[in-house]
């Protein structure tokens, strides 16, 4: 089996880790486990150019190497310090201008689409 099957097998972060043999704290991966795999898929992201030039044997290092990257990430850190999720990057919620003209505003009534069948009924 090529690497590429193999890490379509994989489902958890554990599996990954177990795959790669990288000894881990079972806490710490119960806490993190979807944090470690976004930011394993971002460091892969990061590194895919150079991983298309490099053999099997040298990708399989570099995907452990990152991984075990990933997973260091949330020993040393946490979830809410590291902000791998979109969620983690939105700010106070945005503001909407409305000018004061449009504030008692009525809006336009909806159109009502009826089939042609329900009509002729």
């Amino acid at each position: 089996m090529s690497l590429e099957d193999d890490l379509e097998e994989l489902e958890s972060a554990e599996d990954f880790l177990n795959y790669f043999g990288l000894e881990f704290n079972q806490s710490v991966v119960h806490v993190n486990r979807l944090h470690i795999l976004q930011r394993y898929n971002q460091y892969l992201e990061n590194a895919k150019d150079s991983l298309a030039e490099i053999n099997e044997d040298g990708q399989r290092a570099i995907y452990k190497t990152l991984l075990a990257r990933a997973y260091q990430d949330f020993v040393e850190s946490d979830a809410l310090t590291e902000k791998v999720f979109k969620v983690f990057h939105m700010h106070e919620p945005q503001e909407t201008f409305v000018p004061l003209d449009q504030v008692f505003q009525q809006p336009a009534p909806k159109e009502v689409f009826v089939p042609v069948d329900q009509i002729l009924k």
